[in-house]
């Protein structure tokens, strides 16, 4: 059996949430992990997902507003990134990312991104449930204080509860993309 390729998923790196009221835990930290697994991903020519969270028409985050824009620092290319809309937490539901994640032979998604416990969270889960081994960038996702938790204690319960019957966690440094065959 040929083995499967590895696809980045960057999930909600939009300025309504990364420049939005809240501020990011260590937000410029993992963007710069975010792009640095960009780079690493291009140089191998591996797939790069990106998702961008939208609400219905007429609320902040209506399809095509500036707050659903991805972060330009990113550097994602429309032409060649698969850029996609989704309006539930899971990048799956309502979407057709497992179907071009199939088309593109790909088993295994590194996550990175927004928010830890909403759509990092719902993504991870639903990944194993349709047949793709995650593996979650520990120091590449964030979220931000909530007036229960620190974003902090949020993102280290999410790297210990998902390690293991969900992901397996990787760090930045440690996330290898194997160069694309063919």
């Amino acid at each position: 059996m040929p083995s499967l390729a590895r696809a980045l998923l960057i999930i909600d790196m939009q300025e309504g949430l990364f420049n939005g009221p809240n501020t990011p835990f260590e937000g410029e930290r993992v963007l710069a992990n975010i792009r640095q697994l960009i780079a690493e991903a291009r140089k191998a020519r591996t797939p790069v997902f990106a998702a961008r969270h939208v609400g219905p028409p007429g609320s902040p985050i209506e399809p095509g507003s500036p707050l659903t824009q991805l972060l330009p620092a990113l550097a994602i290319d429309a032409e060649i990134d698969g850029v996609f809309e989704k309006s539930r937490p899971s990048c799956f539901i309502g979407t057709d990312l497992a179907h071009r994640l199939a088309q593109a032979n790909v088993g295994e998604l590194v996550i990175a991104g927004m928010q830890t416990e909403y759509c990092v969270d719902s993504t991870c889960r639903a990944a194993g449930d349709l047949g793709f081994q995650a593996l979650l960038v520990a120091d590449a996702h964030t979220t931000m204080d909530t007036p229960v938790l620190s974003a902090e204690s949020i993102i280290e319960h999410h790297n210990r509860t998902l390690s293991g019957p969900f992901v397996k966690l990787v760090s930045t440094a440690d996330c290898v993309f194997d160069r694309a065959t063919g």
